[in-house]
């Protein structure tokens, strides 16, 4: 919401402090199809030729996870804790077979089935269930550093293809300037080829030229790179609830008291989705 709200804000006190300030907006609205047209055409071309249809998918999908925001919210952060700790919980009090079924098949486990929004992040759900797999499979001989790397290299996996829409709308932004200095030209060379016309039609046709150096511009640093810096921050917040679940599993592995397990995953949440211990530990208890 606040990034439509932000670009409605922007093209306001742009184009109606050029108005305010005593500019034409004919001239400019008349060139701005012609050179979207250009700067648009060659921004989508661009685009096609260096990504594939996974990233083309993904780089879409990166302008909406911007405008949508975070995918977890703080209750969501509440209950991946509780859920994890109830599964070491039972991996620690009846063994590897008891949670063995719980973590093979997260979607038939009646503790996962408690929490259905957490089921539907699948990388998620996967970090949970492929290193509670390994841990069960080894029968708990796994040294505890052993594990953590496994789940760090799992997430710098996840983290790097998450990342990848936000790279490539930077890049998209990056590129937009020079891809209206390109309309720009050849709004000249039209000119040049006119170059016996009156002043006042030459005129026009320099400033429909210069419209494409504005559009690629304004594009760029008004509305590509901020959704791309809007995307940066949605992507770390998601991936703080991943690091939550690392936290309660290493916590636990290495012997800690359930209050102090769920403060360091707690304490690792950023201020926004960070509950207060006594609320947690609350809702722990209420679950």
């Amino acid at each position: 919401m606040f990034v439509a709200i932000g670009i409605v804000i922007l093209l306001v006190m742009v184009f109606g402090g050029f108005a305010l300030t005593g500019g034409a907006l004919g001239p400019v609205m008349h060139a701005i199809p012609h050179e979207m047209l250009i700067i648009g055409g060659a921004a989508v071309g661009a685009i096609v030729t260096g990504n594939s249809m996974h990233e083309l998918k993904a780089f879409g999908g990166g302008f909406l996870r911007a405008a949508k925001g975070p995918k977890h919210n703080k209750q969501d952060h509440i209950d991946v804790i509780i859920l994890t700790t109830r599964l070491m919980k039972l991996l620690r009090s009846e063994g590897p077979v008891a949670l063995e079924s719980h973590v093979q098949d997260p979607k038939s486990s009646a503790i996962f089935a408690e929490f259905p929004r957490l089921l539907g992040n699948k990388p998620l759900v996967d970090l949970i269930a492929d290193t509670l797999t390994l841990i069960v499979v080894s029968s708990g001989t796994l040294e505890v550093h052993a594990v953590e790397e496994v789940m760090d290299n799992a997430m710098k996996t996840h983290f790097h293809e998450l990342h990848e829409p936000q790279h490539a709308i930077q890049g998209l932004a990056d590129a937009l300037p020079a891809l209206g200095i390109v309309a720009a030209v050849l709004g000249v060379v039209k000119t040049m080829g006119s170059i016996d016309k009156p002043p006042s039609i030459l005129g026009g046709m320099i400033g429909s030229a210069l419209v494409g150096t504005f559009l690629g511009i304004l594009l760029a640093y008004g509305i590509v790179a901020p959704i791309a810096g809007r995307l940066k921050q949605v992507n770390e917040q998601d991936e703080m609830i991943f690091h939550a679940v690392k936290q309660v599993i290493v916590a636990s592995l290495h012997g800690w008291p359930q209050p102090l397990v769920v403060e360091s995953a707690r304490s690792g949440l950023g201020h926004a989705f960070r509950p207060g211990l006594s609320e947690l530990l609350d809702a722990m208890r209420g679950r």
